[in-house]
């Protein structure tokens, strides 16, 4: 297996593997006095149009420049986070971030006033608004919408003005996992062997040898573990944080608080955690032990559920063959949407570098009046063309929006937002699938899907789902939570889903300090549901329905303009029901039982 090197500085690394963003801001060193103008800018806006809309023309006249301002807003501080995000080692871009924040933080201070000023009207003279200028129905409904949980103006203009302050944990939790966290190398047989986040989530974790695995497993717990009463008193700001919000805008819960903003009721967001963890873990039990049968283990370990099942047939992936496979997966989306993605590879949308200090895992960020943008670390791997077809999906998917929808009217509930980007997984998949006859490689092909598509989004992060719904239940309950609550809270959740089949290895539940979604609300369990709908949408596909890639892109374009249940609709599933759900577990059944039967073929 290929060893990741030591890693390099961020200025040692090739600049062909690195994002563009001078796409963003061409000129980077003026970036300051761009924000410095938006204050101004939003200032006089706040001036002229504060405690003055009075008729629907007022209202329309006034969203026209808080429309422009929200542009350059996004625009300027994706670009502070994102030139962060590459390097948070970064002292100069450190700095930055500190003083764009800063900015921001009086930028919005200025804006607060439109969502106090539009909820204060009467109703029917927002509708008329609707009625003059379709583009701004959206943002008019969530202000309808919010109204009864609008605070005073002055609440909402200093918390505004706060926001650096309130965003903090999030902040501190990125800073201390990506540069203060310095691991040691650790020791087998003698041979010592680099760690550091990166390369044990994406190389030790997956290592097919099972001494170093689980050397890793334990040398990357160790460093954790050093940093676990820090992380978890981060984390119980956030949440009390979160708590004390939800109670001012009068939610009973924080959990309801952060579901309305996904237009999503309790009982959905239920069903997706609790069908999956009785009905899945059976299925994933299974799974575990055909790898645990397959490379003679003695135990199946919490640190040996990320192997191949065929490491042998695992083979490294450069970037330009990934590219290829990419390319081919995503055809039966059309013309422009292969067009969009060779866009991608050829115009540095992808950040591939695994440099020191970079931001952990992968992401997309589409900032409206720009390309997206995607942060990858590189490693040859089959797991990484995955990764990255995930992230394109999402790029995908914004581009589309952003061509039929207005800044306010384009993203979608976070309950959607997982949907596009498993979707091109499925994609890739399939045409892997397609491109080969041969048992073994078949076998692989399926195995890939569910150890990355269906493993890492239909178990990893509803783990982290479930476990997040015991945090919040203490935190409505009054409580407060520190490292050792998590650890057991964690351990709790791993224990119920894997029974007797895994060994919950020491360290394990730590893995709740991992996780960046905790600081983003309700995410976890969006990559579950995303992951239901594209396997539905992507069943009809495979099944020769050629109506489906009309219909798909047609809600990619729809952006927020409909809730996540409407978007889902659209695209022919019905997510009111559990049956789309129940299915998508039996079709991961189905892929468990091929995986079993194919490798006792292999093994005749």
């Amino acid at each position: 297996m290929k060893i990741m090197p030591q890693l390099l500085n961020r200025n040692e690394v090739n600049m062909e593997d690195t994002w563009n963003l001078g796409d963003l801001v061409p000129t980077a060193y003026k970036i300051d006095a761009h924000m410095d103008q938006l204050i101004i800018d939003a200032q006089v806006f706040e001036r002229n149009f504060s405690s003055r809309l009075t008729s629907a023309q007022d209202v329309i006249s006034c969203l026209k420049v808080y429309e422009e301002l929200y542009e350059r807003f996004v625009i300027y501080t994706t670009y502070a986070r994102l030139r962060l995000d590459e390097d948070r080692g970064n002292g100069k871009a450190q700095l930055q971030q500190a003083k764009i924040g800063t900015a921001a933080a009086s930028v919005m201070s200025a804006l607060s006033f439109v969502d106090s000023d539009l909820a204060a009207l009467p109703a029917a003279i927002l509708q008329e608004a609707q009625h003059m200028d379709s583009t701004y129905i959206t943002l008019i409904d969530n202000i309808l919408r919010n109204k009864p949980y609008q605070l005073h103006p002055e609440v909402e203009k200093a918390l505004a003005t706060l926001s650096p302050v309130l965003d903090s944990p999030y902040a501190i939790y990125n800073t201390t996992k990506s540069v203060d966290m310095n691991f040691p190398d650790f020791e087998v047989a003698g041979t010592t062997y680099p760690m550091s986040y990166g390369a044990f989530e994406n190389e030790w974790e997956l290592e097919p040898d099972t001494d170093k695995r689980r050397a890793a497993f334990t040398a990357f717990s160790a460093k954790i573990a050093d940093y676990q009463h820090t992380t978890a008193k981060v984390y119980n700001t956030q949440l009390q944080k979160e708590k004390t919000l939800a109670s001012m805008k009068g939610f009973d819960s924080v959990i309801d608080a952060l579901l309305h903003v996904q237009h999503v009721e309790r009982d959905l967001y239920n069903r997706q955690i609790d069908l999956i963890m009785t009905e899945l873990a059976p299925h994933m039990r299974r799974y575990a032990q055909l790898l645990k049968k397959t490379y003679g283990l003695d135990k199946m370990t919490y640190a040996d559920l990320k192997i191949a099942l065929d490491a042998d047939f695992d083979p490294l992936v450069t970037k330009a063959e990934a590219q290829k496979y990419i390319l081919h997966a995503v055809e039966p989306m059309g013309a422009d949407y292969v067009q969009m993605v060779q866009e991608a590879f050829d115009h540095r949308w992808i950040d591939y570098a695994p440099n020191k200090g970079k931001s952990t895992g992968a992401f997309c960020s589409s900032p409206y009046g720009c390309h997206p943008y995607i942060l990858v670390s590189w490693h040859d791997k089959m797991n990484d063309v995955f990764t990255l077809a995930h992230e394109l999906g999402h790029a995908g998917h914004f581009v589309n929006a952003h061509k039929k929808q207005t800044i306010f009217n384009s993203r979608p509930s976070m309950y959607f937002i997982e949907a596009p980007s498993t979707m091109n997984e499925m994609l890739l998949a399939n045409h892997l699938a397609q491109s080969n006859d041969d048992p073994r490689f078949k076998r692989w092909v399926i195995s890939n899907m569910v150890s990355k598509t269906y493993f890492h989004n239909f178990v990893t992060h509803l783990l982290e789902a479930a476990y997040q719904r015991k945090v919040y239940t203490m935190i409505d309950e009054g409580q407060s939570v520190n490292a050792p609550i998590l650890n057991d809270l964690f351990r709790q959740v791993l224990e119920e889903f894997w029974g007797e089949d895994v060994d919950i290895t020491t360290g394990a539940e730590l893995t709740w300090m991992r996780q960046p979604h905790y600081y983003m609300g309700l995410y976890s369990y969006t990559y579950s549901a995303g992951l239901t709908i594209s396997t539905q949408v992507s069943q009809r596909i495979i099944n020769g329905d050629d109506t489906v890639i009309a219909d798909w892109l047609e809600v990619l374009q729809t952006g927020g303009t409909k809730t996540p249940a409407e978007l889902a609709l659209m695209a022919g599933v019905d997510v009111s029901t559990d049956e789309p759900l129940r299915q998508t577990i039996a079709h991961i059944g189905n892929l468990i039982t091929e995986l079993e039967q194919l490798t006792a073929v292999l093994e005749q």
